[in-house]
C-alpha cells in the first residue's frame, strides 16, 4: 500500500542520512520535499501542515543541528513523529465485558466488510481462544448472508443461522440470544453498507448498536478509497460513534496517505490492517513497525512474527536434516517456496527485508513476483517422482513435457534447474565446512571460487 509513499521517503531519508552536519535550509528543504510526498500520497492537507510543523520544530532545534549526526537525528525525529501521527501504540480489541461481547462492523459496500468480518472472527478463535459467533445483517446485497456463512465455515467459525424475511434488528436480537444461551465469548455483527452514505443507513446502524451495546464499532475502510476515506470517517464517527478504524486491501496498488489520515482527522485508533484475501490474513497495527516500513526501513519484528506463525517446524526440521546431509531435492525446493507463500509472498517479504525495498522495481521488472514463484511450484508439480529426487535426469524432452505439463516455456524450465544447482551446491559447500568451519568463514566460504 505504501510503496509510492516509501519510495519518496526513503530518497529523502537516504540523503539525511548522508549528510553529517546541517543547516536550518537543509532541514526545511527536507521538510518541503517530505510534505510534497504526504500530499501525493493523499495525506489530508491539515494533518500534513501538523505533520510538518511538529517535525520541522523539533529538527531545527540547537542540539539537532550542532550534532555531528544530525542527519541521522532528523531521521529518528521524522520516526517517531509518523509513528506517533500513525497512534504511537498497538491497540488490541476491546473485549472487557460481560460476555458475550458484542462488535459492530460498519462502512461502506464494497469495503470488504465482510472478509474483515470473518477475519476478525478468525483472530479472536485461533490467536485470543474466544468462542466467537459472527452474524450477518446484511439483508439488502444478494447473497451477503450465505458469504459469511461461507467464511464462517472455512475459519470453523459458527454463524447464525440464516431465516428469510427477517429485518436486521430481529436478526441482531436472534445473535444476542443465542450467543447468551450458548456460552460465547465474542459476537461479530456484520452491518448492511451503501454505495454512498445515506441517513436510512445510519439510522439502521445506530438502532442496532442501541440494541447490542457493542464494546467496539469498527469503520472498515478500503486502503484503495482515496481522500474520500476522510469524508466516511468523520460521517460514521458523528452519527454512529466509531471505536476503531480496520483498513483493508492494504496489499492493492493504493497511496495509502488517505487511509492514514482517517486516524488524525477522528482521534479513533487504527487496530487492524488486511494484508490479503486469506482469513489468516490479517494483523494489529504496529505504528513503529508501520512507520519503519514506510521511511524504507524494512519490519524485521513482524517478518519473525510471521515466520514463527506460518512456518511449518516439522518440515524445517525435515529441511535442516536435509541441508546438513548436503541433499536438496526438487521436494525440498517445493517446500521453501510454499513456506514463502505462507509467509505472504515474495512481494510481502520484500517491504520488510531492512534496505530491500530500493531495489523492489528492478526485482519486479526482472520478473521477481509472486507469479514467479507460483509458476515455480508449478514446474516442480508436473515433474515425475524420479526426477524430483534426481535432476540429472531431466534431459531436453522432459523439459518439453514438464514445460507442457505447468503452462510455463523450456527457459523457465531452464532456469528453475539453474537455481536448484546453485542452491544445491551451496548445501554442498555447507556441509564440508562443518558447524565450526561455517562459523569460521561465514557466507565467504560458501560463496565459489572465482
Amino acid at each position: 500500500m505504501f510503496d509510492g509513499l516509501t519510495g519518496r521517503l526513503g530518497k529523502i531519508i537516504d540523503k539525511l542520512k548522508g549528510r553529517g552536519a546541517l543547516t536550518e535550509a537543509d532541514v526545511k528543504a527536507s521538510m518541503r520535499e517530505i510534505r510534497i510526498a504526504l500530499l501525493e500520497a493523499d495525506v489530508a492537507l491539515p494533518v500534513v501542515k501538523d505533520f510538518i510543523a511538529n517535525v520541522q520544530e523539533k529538527a531545527i532545534g540547537h542540539d539537532v543541528l550542532h550534532s555531528i549526526s544530525a542527519g541521522q537525528m532528523v531521521v529518528k525525529i521524522v520516526h517517531d513523529a509518523l509513528a506517533e501521527f500513525l497512534g504511537q501504540e498497538v491497540v488490541d480489541i476491546e473485549l472487557k465485558a460481560v460476555p458475550p461481547v458484542a462488535i459492530l462492523m460498519v462502512g461502506l459496500q464494497g469495503s470488504g466488510k465482510t472478509s474483515m468480518t470473518a477475519k476478525l472472527g478468525n483472530y479472536l478463535h485461533t490467536k485470543q481462544k474466544k468462542k466467537v459467533l459472527m452474524a450477518s445483517l446484511d439483508i439488502y446485497r444478494p447473497a451477503a448472508r450465505e458469504q459469511l456463512q461461507t467464511l464462517g465455515q472455512q475459519c470453523h467459525i459458527d454463524t447464525l443461522s440464516i431465516l428469510a424475511d427477517e429485518k436486521p434488528m430481529t436478526i441482531t436480537a436472534r445473535a444476542l440470544e443465542r450467543a447468551r444461551l450458548e456460552g460465547y465469548d465474542v459476537l461479530i455483527l456484520d452491518t448492511a453498507g451503501r454505495l454512498h452514505i445515506d441517513q436510512a443507513l445510519m439510522d439502521e446502524v445506530v438502532a442496532v448498536r442501541n440494541l447490542a451495546k457493542p464494546t467496539e464499532v469498527i469503520l472498515v475502510a478500503d486502503a484503495m478509497t482515496g481522500q474520500d476515506a476522510v469524508t466516511i470517517a468523520k460521517e460514521f464517527d458523528e452519527k454512529v460513534g466509531i471505536t476503531a478504524i480496520a483498513l483493508s486491501r492494504i496489499d492493492g496498488d493504493a497511496r495509502g496517505g488517505a487511509a492514514l489520515s482517517m486516524r488524525a482527522v477522528t482521534g479513533k485508533p487504527l487496530k487492524l490492517l488486511g494484508t490479503g484475501e486469506r482469513p489468516h490474513e490479517l494483523e494489529l497495527f504496529h505504528p513503529d513497525r508501520i512507520a519503519t516500513r514506510i521511511l524504507g526501513m524494512g519490519d524485521v519484528v513482524t517478518l519473525v512474527e510471521r515466520a514463527m506463525e506460518s512456518v511449518d517446524q516439522e518440515e524445517a526440521e525435515k529441511l535442516a536434516l536435509q541441508m546438513q546431509k548436503g541433499v536438496f531435492d526438487f521436494n525440498a525446493m517445493e517446500s521453501q517456496l510454499l513456506q514463502m507463500n505462507k509467509m505472504g509472498g515474495m512481494s510481502s517479504l520484500m517491504g520488510m527485508i531492512p534496505g530491500l525495498n530500493k531495489f523492489q522495481g528492478k526485482i519486479e521488472q526482472a520478473g521477481l513476483n509472486d507469479h514467479f514463484i507460483q509458476h515455480q511450484i508449478a514446474i516442480i508439480r508436473s515433474m515425475t517422482k524420479k526426477e524430483r529426487k534426481d535432476a540429472r535426469l531431466i534431459n531436453g524432452s522432459r523439459k518439453r513435457r514438464i514445460a507442457l505439463g505447468s503452462g510455463t516455456s523450456v527457459q523457465d524450465v531452464n532456469k528453475l534447474l539453474k537455481q536448484h544447482r546453485d542452491m544445491s551446491d551451496m548445501m554442498k559447500r555447507m556441509q564440508k565446512l562443518g558447524k565450526k568451519g561455517f562459523l569460521r568463514q561465514g557466507l565467504q566460504g560458501m560463496m565459489p571460487n572465482r
